[in-house]
């Protein structure tokens, strides 16, 4: 499980570091693609393949899901981590998230996320401000705190 929030800085390669606490968790080889919001998401082998399945079943006849799957899946690339920590991060990706230098790392749950600092930053104001609202509509969802 993936859970906090790491401010670290992207190099001129376009590596980055992964916090410690991520790392055995991701495992050797790792799924990063475009994720919502501008930001990236990164999968350990297994969650990807959890992800995977559930994407395949969406309805081919749908112009929405050909296109979400499309885009989610060209963008998606296999990553490993070097003896630094160091994920080297490609430039379309790097592109996509608008990361170049000050990013965050945030442990979503079954997901790490990438942002840019500036972009995080921005995102954190707004949510912050509806965290009450976003919560009281939850409850829909069978989730009570």
């Amino acid at each position: 499980m993936f859970l906090g929030e790491y401010q670290h800085s992207i190099d001129e390669k376009g590596r980055l570091i992964i916090p410690s606490k991520f790392r055995e968790a991701l495992g050797p080889t790792f799924i990063a693609t475009r994720g919502l919001d501008n930001c990236l998401f990164v999968y350990p082998m297994s969650e990807w393949s959890v992800l995977e399945q559930k994407l395949k079943s969406l309805p081919l006849m749908k112009s929405d899901a050909r296109a979400f799957t499309r885009f989610f899946f060209s963008g998606a690339t296999e990553c490993e981590l070097d003896k630094q920590g160091r994920v080297n991060i490609p430039a379309h990706l790097r592109d996509y998230a608008k990361l170049d230098k000050d990013c965050m790392v945030l442990g979503v749950s079954g997901r790490m996320e990438i942002w840019s600092k500036s972009l995080w930053d921005g995102y954190y104001e707004q949510s912050e401000q509806k965290f009450n609202e976003i919560a009281e509509t939850l409850s829909d969802f069978d989730i009570n705190f």
